[in-house]
């Protein structure tokens, strides 16, 4: 690895070397997203793998380069509190970047856009590292960077209506899935933008999303609720937090989101949005039913 000659690289404003093949420097570029120093893993390869992706170097290799990335995912898939998330979470973020290109240009078969939906769902469901800023290691942030893939996904043309009910679900999903992390280092943002851009799109069904919702209420009842005198479990906190998150989102909208992107006309607000906004503040005053009036 060569931290000197990629600061080059990145000082020039990522211009490509001509003086190298661009498949040595890929291979190069995505081993280092796993790197520990997050100055060689961030400002380095991501920003630079990110910023040829955008600008165009890969869209005749755009399919390839996908499957490279997407195996990163499984890389010692299981692991907590190693170093191999970083290359896990770095490849989504990358993985994420190949998407939106897809997404403006259409380059993509819908099969290679599936398979990385089918195999980013099992590394964000199947992720246990869930650490936000590790010390002397810099941003892991596999639910951020699990939530952007989510979200670039959910503005894809390959995706319809079934397949963003099963984005919608896999976000239950991971915000239930017994943890002792508590996210606190804005994961539950960005998945709830990432939300945002699936509802974006107006094709999931009102009752379906509303079903999602009593869904959502599990992380703070039942075995999650927490006992008198005890504090509150990493899943009912985490899942409170998003839930809180998305309704704000949604009550004063966002914009940027990449289905918003990806339209081609400026999409505002959901459809679902008076009904799903009731429906997360009646779901909401459970987590807090001393506080919140009854409605």
């Amino acid at each position: 690895m060569r931290t000197a000659f990629w600061e080059t690289v990145v000082a020039e404003g990522c211009r490509v070397p001509e003086d190298a093949a661009l498949d040595e420097l890929t291979a190069e570029l995505v081993s280092m997203l796993g790197d520990t120093d997050p100055h060689v893993r961030d400002d380095l390869a991501c920003t630079t793998l990110s910023t040829w992706t955008a600008e165009g170097v890969y869209d005749e290799l755009l399919s390839g380069l996908g499957d490279g990335l997407a195996l990163g995912l499984r890389l010692r898939l299981g692991e907590n509190g190693t170093d191999s998330v970083l290359r896990r979470s770095f490849s989504a973020a990358v993985l994420a970047a190949v998407v939106a290109r897809d997404n403006a240009l259409g380059l993509l078969h819908p099969t290679a856009v599936l398979t990385w939906a089918d195999r980013g769902v099992a590394w964000l469901l199947g992720e246990r590292d869930l650490r936000g800023w590790i010390p002397d290691r810099g941003w892991a942030q596999a639910v951020a960077h699990g939530a952007d893939l989510l979200g670039t996904l959910a503005a894809s043309r390959h995706l319809g209506a079934d397949e963003l009910a099963v984005l919608l679900d896999v976000v239950a999903e991971r915000l239930l899935i017994p943890t002792q992390h508590r996210v606190v280092d804005g994961e539950l943002d960005r998945l709830a933008f990432a939300t945002m851009s699936l509802l974006h799109r107006d094709l999931v069904p009102g009752d379906l999303v509303e079903r999602w919702v009593d869904r959502l209420a599990d992380g703070w009842s039942g075995e999650n609720r927490p006992a008198p005198g005890e504090r509150s479990t990493a899943v009912c906190q985490n899942t409170i937090g998003y839930v809180r998150s998305l309704h704000l989102q949604l009550l004063l909208g966002v914009i940027g989101t990449p289905a918003q992107d990806a339209a081609p006309r400026v999409l505002v607000n959901p459809a679902i949005r008076p009904d799903l906004l009731i429906a997360l503040q009646r779901a909401m005053r459970g987590t807090a039913p001393w506080l919140y009036r009854g409605g």
